[in-house]
């Protein structure tokens, strides 16, 4: 009897894990459409971007090319609950915060070493199949870089 209700336990909460992700449009796999972006010279290009549930919080997997062309790969697991949560691989922002606007729609906050260094938006649009990413932030230069990346689901 009590194995039974562990394993039924165990299956309700992965049950309500999955719908609490189901509702978010950011889920899954997005690809860059390079002819609808438009992002400064120089600026390095989020190729790749994956969304994935990870325990009660979001993984995401990001693999594009920095400003010189190099292959770049940055990890950010967290919530979408304004705090901050660690960012690996990435040289202009070792910490992120992101929060949900509304059902299609974070803003993300970007930090080095303590200061905000840039902010973005993520738009999912309406039928779900692409997202506009607009991105402002300062460089280690201390140039203003802006870009706004529109993504295709896949």
């Amino acid at each position: 009897m009590k194995a039974r209700s562990i394993v039924l336990t165990l299956v309700a909460c992965l049950a309500g894990l999955t719908l609490c992700f189901a509702d978010d449009a950011n889920m899954g796999t997005w690809k860059l459409n390079e002819a609808k972006s438009k992002t400064s010279a120089g600026a390095p290009k989020n190729l790749t971007v994956v969304y994935e549930a990870a325990g009660d919080s979001v993984k995401v997997t990001i693999d594009g090319v920095d400003g010189a062309g190099k292959p770049t790969h940055t990890e950010w697991t967290g919530k979408y609950d304004g705090k901050d949560y660690p960012v690996t691989g990435d040289p202009m922002e070792d910490m992120r915060s992101a929060k949900k606007i509304n059902d299609r729609t974070l803003a993300v906050t970007l930090k080095k070493g303590g200061k905000v260094n840039g902010t973005a938006r993520i738009v999912v649009a309406a039928d779900g199949k692409s997202r506009t990413v607009t991105v402002s932030l300062t460089d280690p230069t201390g140039k203003k870089v802006h870009s706004t990346s529109v993504y295709d689901k896949q």
